[in-house]
Order: structure tokens, then sequence, then C-alpha cells
């Protein structure tokens, strides 16, 4: 059963911060970040707050998006994920542009002065971590303006396929599963965005996918093949040590991964959840969205 707290609950990232892991995730920003900024269709000018902003990529990709006139506050709790952060965007020439504060989602640090002022407030891997997301999503909502937008990307692990399937592979990825549960945690969070905004008080405006997947051949596949095993490994000794698998099938499993990689016709399927609200104005209606 999932372990809650009856005051604060707190969050238990899974993953760490690794230099190992940041590198995962680096690879893995620079393939999603285009397909996420799409859908997040910025039009310019927007002020945005972004929770959980990790490496600051997808941060620094919203701010060339809004341009000169908009603003990106990037707050992440990891003081080493914000250290990479800062030193990332000042290769870039881009640390100006962000706005970087550490912090929790929960009690984002944001002035009283920019309350129910943003935007957009963005979320993306960070409510599946969280043992409770709607605070999170009611803080987004305070802090955008009436008609603001709360954007939310997230996963929902049951939705993972790979053809033909590793020798294993189930009852590994069901105790990674297990394991998110273990911890307090929502492996199914994507699938709860939309009833997630609706009770943190935001209007639901829309849900979608984000295509997440490929297939020998491509020229991405083998970067989602290794995100996909660099997420599994490093959980393995808490799911051997909280008796939701063994070692002997866990390593069988992943090797099992290992060679369905080769395969010619390896094929990995996924989604990420898509859900977007508004925060209603005074009357309970939705104000058109500014343009920066």
């Amino acid at each position: 059963m999932p372990r809650r707290s009856s005051s604060r609950p707190e969050s238990h990232y899974l993953h760490g911060t690794a230099r190992s892991e940041q590198r995962r995730l680096a690879a893995l920003n620079d393939l999603m970040n285009a397909r996420s900024l799409a859908a997040l269709r910025l039009r310019g000018g927007e002020r945005i707050l972004e929770l959980g902003s990790g490496l600051g990529q997808f941060a620094r990709a919203m701010a060339r998006a809004a341009g000169p006139r908009g603003r990106v506050v990037a707050v992440e709790r990891s003081r080493a994920q914000l250290a990479v952060a800062r030193v990332l965007a000042a290769r870039t020439r881009e640390g100006s542009r962000i706005d970087w504060r550490q912090g929790d989602a929960i009690h984002p640090p944001i002035l009283p002065a920019e309350q129910g002022r943003f935007d957009v407030a963005h979320a993306r891997f960070l409510l599946e971590h969280l043992p409770d997301p709607l605070r999170v999503v009611r803080a987004m909502v305070r802090a955008v303006r009436p008609g603001g937008r709360i954007v939310l990307e997230d996963d929902d692990h049951d939705v993972l396929r790979l053809h033909p399937e590793p020798a294993g592979f189930d009852r590994l990825w069901r105790a990674y599963i297990a394991l998110f549960e273990h911890l307090g945690n929502d492996p199914y969070v994507g699938r709860r965005l939309v009833t997630l905004l609706r009770g943190a008080g935001a209007r639901p405006r829309g849900c979608t996918w984000i295509f997440f997947g490929s297939c020998a051949g491509a020229p991405d596949f083998q970067t989602l093949a290794r995100n996909l095993i660099g997420v599994i490994r490093p959980a393995v000794p808490p799911m051997v040590k909280a008796g939701l698998i063994d070692a002997g099938p866990a390593a069988a499993a992943l090797r099992a991964v290992r060679a369905w990689t080769r395969r010619p016709d390896a094929a990995l399927w996924y989604s990420i959840c898509w859900a977007e609200g508004s925060r209603p104005g005074r009357n309970g209606r939705t104000r058109p969205g500014r343009r920066g």
C-alpha cells in the first residue's frame, strides 16, 4: 500500500541526480522538447512559471519561444540539478532569460506581487513523483491570472508497450510501477490530469497525447531504448529491497531488454499524457488569453 502522511506528505524522486541521470535527462529533453513546445503553443510575451524545471532545457526553450517580452521563472527543488541548469544556460548565453529559483513545487518561491500574474504555469514529469499532486496543481492555479493557462504533462506508465516483448519485461515493469506506489507516488497520474485540473479549481480546456516512442531503424530509437534502460536499472535495488521482484529475474529481464534493442523489428510504444486548463475569472468565466 502507498505510504501516506497525515500531515505534510513528502515527495520521493525515484531517479536521483547522479551524473548518469543528468545525461539521461539531457538526452530525453533533446528528443521531446520540440513536441512539448508545439503542444504548448506559446505566442510570445508570456509570463511563465515552470515547476520541477530540472536541468532547465525546456525552461530555456519556453523562454526562446516567449521572446524578449516574455519571462520564465523556473523552480527546481534539487540544488544539484539547478546548479547544472545554470551552467548549461550560461554555455548557451541564455542565463539572463531565466529566473532560476530553488524551492518546492507545493509552495513555489514566488513573490506576493507575482501571485496570480503568470500567463502560463507548466509542469512536466513532476506530479508522478508526488504523494499529493493536487496540492501542486492548486499552487499552479493560484499562480496564474484569471484566464491564465495551467499545462500538465505526465506519465501513465500502464501505456508502455515493447514489441516483440522481451522475456520477463512485463514482470520487471510491473515491479517498477509497484515501486512508485510503494513510495506513495502515482504511476498512473497521467490519466488523472483533467480530474486534477478540475479539482484544483481550473476549467479543463483539452487533453491529448504526445507520442514518445520509436522503432528499430529510426534515428531516435537507440536513444529512447537507452533512456528506458536508464530509468529501470537504478530502480532495481530498491525494487528488490521492497520485495517487489527478485534480483535474478530483474537482471535477466534487463539483459533481455538489451538484446531486444538490437532486433531489427523492435518497437517501443509510449505516449505522454497532456492536459490544459485555465483559471476562471471572478464571475466563474474564463477570460480570453492575452497575446503578451
